[in-house]
């Protein structure tokens, strides 16, 4: 206060009230200017952004000394990789050959080498589109004089192109993002086919029709299972806001193109009663699960405690010592999942941490930051679903299962803003869901969509997405 209390009481009533109208006006002006700091100083280290965002001013994450200075390639003792030779039976052609003369003496050379170096030559042949022709007589009856034109056989697409083709096309668009128009060039000079951006289109849709059943089995199959991991990121579906969801679990992962960002989501990819144990963030629309059948995301949390160190003060004493807390979390988790702690000594060792957070968080709600607080009471409200991974084996303690899995849309959604349809929409769920879970078995992608359209073609079901036999590879 500019004023002795004296000043203050022969100060006029008018006076007084325009003074204190200022001051407010002052608080709220270094109020919003805090706020605004926050906001620009904001990066994926203190937030949900993703490290795309990040400005050249923000520093990368630090990668210790060891590794700032040591030289590029491989390092001593690091155990090399070498270029796996294909079996014998899958060879094409194959050269025996031998030296003539000895290199030191010029002695002739005779005999046979029982294990010769093998050194193999992988390349590509010319590919060119096979083209089909099926001419269709019209035949005319002697006795009535109706003409009768014969039938394709069974199974020959009633379209200008065949199962596979239609199958790389939706690949090419659906998996590695290119546009329709660089999907026609690409199918021009790798395989000779001419192709029309109508095409494009017509076989996505194609494609999307003949993997509908597996994917709606795929998303049944993921609300039956005990652990899942849902995530959401921003979409376009035409001019109008959408957004992409995923539900990933160990063997399947589901798409859902949807233009809410709500719980009916939610409730769609899970089961009515909701039995799952699922792994999210803090976002509103996972609030009506139940606190012990949900694992908050740690990696979120660190986000917001490393946030709270940024803004200084009391607040940042509390980021500090929560952030401590975590990593001895992590470093005891990691020692769990490689073996090397037994689950029971983690059991132990993360009653103190629990305890420990817990009370941090509590004072925290006192804090003078008042997003800080905020913070704090809203992780309070779901504490419960902070420890649900010690409790439950098999559980992770973060959600980077979903993040990774819905990495694909975040770039299809940069490439081309999303889709221009429902139907769109429909082929880019889908064909999404059949990529993702594939990769997680182990199959080959395009060999599936190939099955896939050509049963469409005999109108048989496409195979399933589900796990079965599945053997990983060494």
């Amino acid at each position: 206060m500019p004023f002795s209390a004296e000043e203050w009481h022969q100060t006029p009533p008018a006076v007084q009230e325009f003074v204190l109208s200022l001051l407010a006006r002052v608080e709220a002006l270094e109020a919003e200017v805090v706020e605004l700091r926050e906001q620009l100083n904001r990066n994926s280290s203190n937030s949900s952004q993703p490290p795309s965002s990040d400005g050249p001013d923000v520093a990368s994450k630090p990668t210790g000394p060891s590794k700032r200075n040591r030289p590029r390639g491989g390092q001593p003792g690091h155990k090399g990789t070498t270029r796996k030779l294909v079996p014998l039976e899958q060879v094409k052609k194959s050269y025996d050959l031998k030296a003539d003369q000895c290199r030191q003496c010029g002695q002739p050379l005779i005999g046979t080498d029982p294990e010769p170096y093998r050194h193999q030559v992988t390349d590509i042949p010319p590919v060119v589109a096979e083209v089909t022709e099926y001419r269709l007589h019209t035949l005319t009856c002697p006795d009535c004089g109706t003409g009768t034109q014969a039938e394709l056989p069974t199974g020959v697409p009633s379209s200008a192109f065949g199962p596979r083709l239609q199958a790389m096309v939706s690949l090419l668009s659906g998996r590695y993002h290119l546009s329709k128009r660089d999907v026609v060039e690409v199918m021009r000079d790798f395989f000779q086919a001419d192709l029309s951006l109508g095409s494009v289109s017509t076989l996505e849709q194609r494609t999307s029709r003949a993997i509908e059943q597996p994917v709606n089995e795929a998303q049944q199959y993921v609300k039956q299972q005990p652990v899942v991991h849902l995530d959401e990121t921003g979409w376009f579906e035409g001019h109008r806001r959408a957004w992409l969801w995923v539900a990933a679990t160990a063997w399947v992962t589901v798409f859902l193109v949807r233009p809410s960002r709500g719980g009916q989501v939610v409730r769609e990819l899970l089961t009515a009663a909701c039995r799952n144990i699922v792994i999210s963030d803090r976002w509103s629309a996972y609030n009506w699960l139940l606190p012990l059948l949900r694992q908050l995301c740690w990696a979120h949390l660190r986000r917001d405690f490393q946030a709270f160190i940024e803004r200084g003060g009391s607040s940042q004493l509390l980021g500090e010592a929560l952030l401590a807390q975590v990593e001895l979390m992590f470093d005891w988790w990691y020692r769990v999942r490689d073996g090397t702690m037994p689950r029971l000594t983690f059991q132990e060792r993360m009653e103190p941490v629990q305890h420990n957070v817990g009370q941090l968080l509590r004072l925290g709600t006192a804090c003078s930051h008042h997003k800080t607080a905020a913070t704090c009471r809203d992780i309070l409200k779901r504490e419960a679903a902070l420890w649900t991974f010690v409790r439950v084996e098999g559980l992770e303690p973060t959600n980077n299962l979903a993040e990774r899995q819905v990495r694909p849309g975040v770039l299809w959604r940069k490439r081309s803003f999303g889709t221009q349809s429902q139907t769109g929409s429909r082929f880019a769920e889908r064909i999404m869901t059949v990529v993702a879970t594939l990769k997680q078995q182990h199959r080959n992608v395009l060999d599936y969509l190939t099955e896939a359209c050509e049963a469409a073609n005999f109108g048989k079901p496409a195979p399933s997405l589900l796990p079965a036999n599945i053997v990983i590879p060494e």
